[in-house]
């Protein structure tokens, strides 16, 4: 890989500062921190172009440093991780973000440097910089380099794919930015979106005001643990639940986010897959141990270390399968099979039962569905993904005469007996009901769940229709969304490879 990262945004000098407390001030009661050691890294934008250094390109920095000791620092901590500075004179002192900790935990954050203004003007070597990227990120912490005007121009005026991390302070994305990624709390607040609804709904709104606001091709609204949601043209929002959940330091979760996202976007990423490749980097960065692990300590220089200058997002209720107990929401006419083993796990009555028991405790009703006829990694992968979404997942299972009627009459190969009972058995799943129509739309109407999850192929790069579940859900306001798919598993290759190999010269065993 060639060319040249370019990263553009404010700076800080963050300070970790660890050590033992083991008293209290005797004036006034709060903890006295005993200090063992102290840790400098660059903050901001800098730990963002620290995050994409390493990578295959060459990664400079635009950012504002002012002629003190903590620009030096900067300049020094930085280029020592590879990445070519560009300061902007900064007026005033170069910001730091000082956070007082012991066992793991932060006691105090101290913030100095005084109030943000607009840097000075930009060398002409930084203009050919932004015109020659590959692709660029800005990483504005509200400080004032994502507001000032040349800068602006240029980013506008690049064909480069922009990836804008934004901040409430800060001033909207340019025109035409390939993603934007704001966490939850940002977008709300940058969308001004009214309260009410679930999580999902209210990120899907505020990643679709935004995206016509700043006339954006996607916005990526992060959800802490919980992944990000995607919103891209008219497409369903597709969400990127994290790979897994770890309590631990998040700070510098979203510059990682928005770093990685970048430099897939730079190697000719779809910008769905590049939010994966995101979600998946972010969430092992938090598990490995946040900032600390992922960037090397670097004790602060002695007292009096040199100042040099800086380097430059119905129809009526059918017929479903079940065991006809009446019990649960509202149950319509069911037709019990008697060929199902009724566990504790299958039927309406399973179902029934979970999501009342969720519901009573304000819980959210997650529901997916399919004909999951040889279940295989990629049908876990989505079922584990929707269960990352809410309290309960409850699959919606298509019976032998739906999958005949949408498959043919040489599918299933797998009866619905076995099918759920395989589903069952899978500790992502809840609770498992069987239907005979060609849609879940009379299943849906009598479970009603806030969140119905649709696997899709992530590399699709969106646009695309409606879910056809989509106005349904809408007459109780449940929300419907896609998940990444696993890809290259397909149940109809792997029946036809099946046959392939059966027949006389098909190739194996």
């Amino acid at each position: 890989m060639t060319g040249t990262i370019v990263v553009v945004g404010d700076t800080l000098l963050d300070r970790d500062v660890d050590g033992v407390v083991n008293r209290l001030c005797p004036d006034s009661p709060v903890p006295v921190l005993d200090e063992d050691t102290s840790v400098d890294r660059p903050g901001g934008a800098g730990l963002a172009a620290i995050f994409a250094a390493g990578r295959g390109f060459d990664v400079a920095l635009v950012t504002a440093l002012a002629h003190d000791a903590g620009g030096a620092r900067l300049s020094q901590l930085l280029n020592a991780a590879g990445v070519q500075v560009y300061g902007l004179p900064l007026a005033g002192a170069t910001p730091e973000k000082i956070r007082l900790r012991t066992r793991g935990r932060v006691l105090l954050r101290h913030d100095r440097g005084g109030p943000a203004g607009l840097p000075g003007e930009p060398a002409e070597a930084v203009l050919d910089l932004l015109a020659e990227a590959v692709a660029i990120l800005v990483a504005d912490y509200g400080r004032g380099v994502a507001r000032h005007p040349v800068l602006r121009s240029a980013l506008a005026a690049s064909a480069a794919p922009i990836v804008w991390d934004p901040h409430p302070r800060g001033p909207a994305a340019v025109p035409g930015v390939r993603l934007a990624t704001p966490n939850e709390n940002e977008a709300r607040e940058l969308a001004g979106v009214a309260p009410g609804g679930s999580r999902l709904t209210r990120a899907s709104r505020s990643a679709q005001v935004l995206r016509e606001r700043w006339r954006a091709a996607a916005v990526a609204v992060t959800l802490g643990g919980e992944g990000a949601l995607l919103s891209h043209g008219d497409a369903v929002p597709l969400m990127v639940p994290a790979p897994s959940c770890a309590d631990g330091d998040t700070c510098g979760a979203g510059d990682r986010f928005a770093a990685t996202a970048t430099l897939a976007l730079a190697e000719g990423a779809l910008v769905s897959e590049a939010v994966q490749r995101a979600v998946a980097e972010a969430s092992g960065y938090v598990a490995a141990g946040g900032v600390a692990a992922a960037v090397p300590a670097s004790t602060p220089p002695p007292s009096g270390a040199v100042t040099g200058p800086p380097v430059a997002g119905a129809p009526p209720v059918g017929r479903i399968v079940g065991d006809g107990s009446g019990t649960g929401p509202a149950t319509p006419a069911t037709v019990p099979i008697a060929t199902v083993d009724w566990s504790d796990r299958i039927g309406l009555r399973a179902a029934g039962e979970v999501v009342a028991r969720v519901r009573a405790a304000g819980g959210t009703v997650v529901a997916t569905g399919g004909c999951f006829d040889l279940l295989h990694a990629g049908h876990v992968a989505t079922l584990q993904a929707a269960r990352q979404l809410g309290d309960c997942l409850v699959v919606c299972l298509n019976s032998d005469e739906s999958v005949a009627a949408l498959k043919g009459p040489e599918r299933p190969v797998v009866r619905h007996a076995d099918r759920a009972r395989l589903l069952a058995a899978l500790g992502c799943v809840d609770a498992v009901v069987i239907f005979d129509e060609p849609t879940p739309h009379a299943v849906l109407a009598w479970l009603r769940p806030d969140v119905w999850v649709k696997g899709g192929d992530y590399g699709s790069g969106g646009g695309g229709p409606d879910l056809p579940e989509a106005e349904i859900l809408r007459r109780w306001g449940g929300y419907a969304v896609v998940v990444p798919y696993l890809d290259g598993r397909s149940t109809s290759s792997m029946i036809s490879a099946a046959r392939s190999a059966g027949r006389p010269g098909g190739g194996g065993r």
